[in-house]
Parts: structure tokens; C-alpha cells; sequence
């Protein structure tokens, strides 16, 4: 630690969940000395609700005729500049005080760093480290708790102390490198828990302080992907990372499997920061009718109004893609698949597989037989399937089940083992229940088991 260096020691209290600022109090401390502060209420032209007055005392009368954070933005960056931004969890006061910033097209930028995460390191062993309980350990008295002047005030003397302990210059030196991810991470994660982290395939999950999961992910580098919420500005990923005291993880071999873990997990869990679906998504259906030659058609409409649909998706996109591929592989008529419509005749710029049933240059007989096959194929190629996917390491496989068009689960086995039948697969089987959502991923990779031949079995039951 450079002597000469300056740190603003900083406390905002906000109007709660849109957090904009209602107070500001910063202390301009040189290491001994407090040299300059300001403080000041902030009219946040929003509404502060009866919770958050009941725990400041902050009311809108109080604020009515307070400046805006416009009026007072020149003095934030005059008192801080050159300095190193301080705060007790730092990273909510810094995001805050920057959002409010960007808000006016100024952008604040400063070193930081977290009194939470120093405490940690530099006198370990408390039970908590809330700025609260952490002082009345240390023995350090909050006039005004819960009011930006009081919990600054009391910063500064816990800061002042960290300053004294053993190792303090080199851990400080640490948290400030431009590498560092101390200043990044959630003030009551242990750095040593992000960097067990794994850097392969799997889900995720963050806990609170009560080892209560609040929201699960899916990754195919969990380490990276986990980074990537504490970068991310948003007021739900900073209420995420607030509460984040641990993080756990499973390994999935790849990223499909990672998917439908996601799933059962948020479905097992329901975690709060996860956004559940609150409504079915929209289904398409593919189905098939004739006109009156006779010539079998392939089409798509709503799947609440086809009532023995060929094959349901939810999506049109995926519907387009499986018909161009029926197309391909069974040389349909792109007309008569209605990938092309009001065209007497098919001129498909992609698709040129049409034997002539449009030009009256083949028979309805043998274009029908072929429609048929790819009915066949729809209804049943991907309705009992092992999905091949890659293990958890070298040493091992993943598979995936679905059988009668039902998702069973999904297992690993080692490479060791000899499996002649599918149905001992099912001997290591983590059994799943089978819902629209899952059906919706493993329709991504079951639109055509040909071009996946090499990952995907047919198996017969």
C-alpha cells in the first residue's frame, strides 16, 4: 500500500428494489485521517416504499425537496477522483452510484475494493460478516444504522483496523491487481469456492447463507459462465450475487445433458431467481391431409387445432427445417410440403428433390408411397432412442433414453463396460419425468436421427 494513497470510504441507502439513491455519505480518509466528506439526502424522483422508510427512516417527505443525483453528481466525482472506492460489499454501492451515473451519460469508473471480502481474509473466523454483527464484534458502535452517514462512519473505523492487521499491505495489494477477481465476486463468496469451480460442462448451483439454492444454470464452462453474473449489471443479477454465499456443481460430460439437469433441478428446486415459465409455450404441429387428386400433403398449423398431430414442436422454425429435411431424404415436393405456397409449380431455391408430382410428370401413386415413408419415419424414428453424449471424463459415456416417445432419464457408464442390449442401459439410469420443456430440448437434436446417426441408436421395443 502506496502511503500516500486516498480512499473514499462510501454507504448509499436506495429506494429498494430499483435502488435509486435516497441518501450519500462519503468519507475522504488518507490511512489516519478523515480529510473531507460529503453527505447528503437524494430526491430519487421515485417512490420510496413503507418497508425500506421502516428500516432508514427515510420517508418521501424527507426527500421531497433534497437535490437529485444530477445536482450532486460533480461533487461524487470530485471527492472521489483519484481515489480507491470503498465500501461494505461493495460491489451493490459501486453499481449503484454507477448506475446512477450512466443515467446522466457520465460514465464512473474507480478502483475498489469490498470491506466484506478484507474482513474475511484479514481477521477470518466470524460467524457473520453483515457490517452490523461484524461491528458489534469488533466492538465498533453505528450511530445511525441503516443511514448512509452512520454505516459509512462505522466503515471507516472497521477499514482503519484492517489496515493495522498482519499481511494487510500484501492483501490489499492482492484485492487492487488488475487480475484480481476479489473486487468482481459476491462479498460473502470465499474466493476459494469460485476457484474450485470446474471448467467443463455442467450445472451450477448459488446458495444463500442458509444453504437455501436460489438459482440454478447451465454451462459448458461453469467456471466462465458463473464469472460472467458477477460482470453483469442488471438488478436481478445484483440481488443474485448479494445473497450468493456458496456455489455447488454437478458435471454433465456436454451441454444437452447440462439442459435437462437445468430442468430437473429447477423443477425439484424452484429456485427464486430463476424465471419459471408461467405459461405452455406456443406448440406447432406438423400434419398431413390430402386434396382433392389425391396428392398427400405435409403441413403446419396450430397444435391446438390439429388433433393427431405427425409430430409437435415449439417453434416454426423447427417445423420448417424437419419438413425441408423430410424433403431431402424422401425427395418430397417443396409445394406439397407448403415450404413454398401460391406457386403453381415447386422452384425452391435450396430444394431441388421433386420427381414432377407438381408438373403432372409422376403419378400420385408413387409420390404418395413416398410421403408415406416419411410419415412413417416421423411418427416413429425418434420415438425410442439412445442419445449418445460425451462423459463426465475420458473414462466414460453419457446416454440419454427416450422410449414411446418419452424422456426416461439419463446415466453414465464407463467405458469398461460391454453393453449388448439397450436394456441394461436402464441398470444405470437416473430416472426423470418427462415434461414439455424437455421435450422441446431433445426435439432440437431428435429433428433428424439421420444426420445424427453417429450420437443416436434407434432401439426396438
Amino acid at each position: 500500500m502506496s502511503k500516500n494513497q486516498i480512499y473514499t470510504i462510501i454507504d448509499v441507502e436506495t429506494t429498494g428494489r430499483s435502488n435509486q439513491i435516497t441518501e450519500i455519505s462519503i468519507f475522504k480518509f488518507d490511512g489516519t485521517t478523515i480529510i473531507d466528506e460529503f453527505t447528503s439526502l437524494v430526491n430519487p424522483n421515485a417512490y420510496i416504499p413503507a418497508h425500506i422508510t421502516a428500516l432508514t427512516g427515510i420517508d418521501n417527505a424527507m426527500v421531497a425537496n433534497a437535490p437529485t443525483f444530477a445536482e450532486i453528481a460533480q461533487d461524487v466525482l470530485n471527492i472521489t477522483e483519484n481515489t480507491i472506492f470503498v465500501a461494505h460489499n461493495v460491489n451493490f454501492d459501486y453499481n449503484v452510484i454507477r448506475n446512477e451515473f450512466k443515467a446522466i451519460d457520465i460514465e464512473f469508473r474507480r478502483k475498489k475494493l469490498c470491506t466484506v471480502r478484507l474482513s474475511r481474509s484479514l481477521i477470518p473466523g466470524f460467524k457473520s460478516y453483515s457490517l452490523g454483527k461484524l461491528c458489534k464484534s469488533l466492538d465498533i458502535h453505528i450511530s445511525d444504522r441503516h443511514r448512509a452517514r452512520g454505516d459509512a462512519a462505522a466503515t471507516v473505523i472497521l477499514f482503519q483496523l484492517l489496515l493495522t492487521q498482519e499481511n494487510a499491505e500484501e492483501t490489499f495489494q492482492k484485492f487492487l491487481k488488475r487480475t484480481s477477481k476479489e473486487a468482481t465476486l459476491p462479498a460473502h463468496l470465499p474466493s476459494k469456492i469460485f476457484e474450485a469451480l470446474p471448467i467443463k460442462p455442467g450445472i451450477y448451483y448459488f446458495k444463500n447463507k442458509k444453504g437455501k439454492i436460489i438459482y440454478v444454470g447451465k454451462a459448458k464452462n461453469i467456471q466462465k459462465r458463473v464469472l460472467s453474473h458477477f460482470y453483469n449489471k442488471t438488478q436481478k443479477e445484483l440481488d443474485l450475487c448479494r445473497e450468493t454465499a456458496d456455489i455447488d456443481f454437478e458435471l454433465s460430460g456436454s451441454e444437452l445433458v447440462a439442459l435437462l439437469m437445468e430442468d430437473a433441478a429447477i423443477k425439484h428446486h424452484y429456485p427464486r431467481y430463476n424465471s419459471a415459465s408461467k405459461r405452455t409455450p406456443k406448440s406447432y404441429a406438423i400434419f398431413e391431409y390430402s386434396d382433392r387428386r389425391g396428392v398427400k400433403h405435409l403441413a403446419v398449423n396450430d397444435a391446438k387445432m390439429i388433433p393427431n398431430p405427425l409430430i409437435t414442436f415449439y417453434n416454426l422454425r423447427d417445423c420448417r427445417t424437419f419438413i425441408e429435411r423430410l424433403c431431402m431424404q424422401f425427395d418430397l415436393c417443396p409445394k406439397y410440403c407448403h415450404l413454398q405456397e401460391r406457386v403453381t409449380e415447386c422452384s425452391h431455391f435450396l430444394l431441388e428433390t421433386c420427381q414432377g408430382i407438381c408438373r403432372n410428370e409422376e403419378t400420385v401413386a408413387n409420390y404418395n408411397e413416398r410421403v408415406e415413408k416419411a410419415i412413417y419415419h416421423t411418427v416413429h424414428a425418434s420415438k425410442n432412442v439412445v442419445i449418445k453424449e460425451a462423459g463426465r471424463t475420458a473414462e466414460e459415456e453419457a446416454f440419454i433414453i427416450v422410449k414411446n416417445g418419452l424422456y426416461l432419464g439419463y446415466g453414465f457408464i464407463g467405458n469398461e463396460l460391454q453393453i449388448q442390449h439397450t436394456e441394461e442401459l436402464e441398470d444405470h439410469l437416473i430416472k426423470q419425468k418427462d415434461n414439455v420443456d424437455v421435450q422441446r430440448i431433445l426435439k432440437k437434436v431428435l429433428l433428424n436421427t439421420a444426420s445424427n446417426h453417429s450420437r443416436i441408436t434407434t432401439i426396438a421395443c
